[in-house]
């Protein structure tokens, strides 16, 4: 990851499609990804840097899924 230093903290946002990633990623962030009410909006992950209590911490936001593991080989 090239947005992250070595002491920062690396968050990621997974979960279901359309369950509001996103949106959590732009209000923390500050940042202004594009939202939609509809499954695959979010088809590219995006990184936001935040600074918390003298922490420092890269937000990534990830496109939604409906699992972490493949049921496939094409997956």
């Amino acid at each position: 990851m090239e947005f992250a230093l070595k002491d920062d903290y690396v968050i990621a946002l997974a979960g279901n499609p359309n369950t509001g990633k996103s949106t959590v990623f732009n209000r923390l962030t500050g940042l202004k990804q594009h939202t939609g009410n509809w499954t695959g909006k979010t088809v590219a992950t995006a990184q936001g840097r935040i600074s918390f209590e003298g922490e420092n911490y890269v937000l990534v936001d990830l496109p939604g899924t409906y699992s972490l593991l493949s049921s496939s080989v094409e997956e």
